[in-house]
């Protein structure tokens, strides 16, 4: 093999590998669009197999915008459902006075010392 060959190797395994990825993120955004009927998502995945170079090209000039949008909400959603999620386990955060009993009764147990449950206080007062 010359080096040329090796170079048109790379160009070629390059641009097979973009318009792959560019395949996958059509057929992720297609299945994505609720607003889009079934019949149509089943001929735009025939356009896709049948003639693949015009068909993602026509589907990245048609609704290229919007797939930037869909995949916004996308990433919404979930970072919505993450944080409820977070939030439910976490559960709600104890009040200051809540703190302080809870302080309390740990120095009344032995567990801390006094110079403890004042820095728990001051820390709770602060909150």
């Amino acid at each position: 093999m010359s080096f040329w060959d090796i170079i048109w190797f790379i160009v070629v395994f390059f641009a097979f590998t973009s318009y792959l990825m560019a395949l996958f993120w059509i057929l992720t955004d297609l299945f994505r669009d609720k607003g889009l009927s079934g019949w149509f998502k089943a001929i735009w995945v025939v356009c896709l197999v049948v003639f693949p170079l015009i068909t993602a090209l026509v589907y990245l000039i048609a609704r290229g915008r919007t797939m930037s949008e869909r995949s916004a909400e996308q990433y919404a959603e979930a970072r919505k459902v993450q944080d409820e999620y977070v939030r439910s386990v976490a559960g709600t955060p104890a009040s200051g006075p809540e703190q302080i009993a809870k302080a309390k009764e740990l120095l009344d147990s032995g567990a801390i010392s006094p110079d403890e449950f004042s820095a728990l206080k001051q820390k709770a007062l602060a909150a």
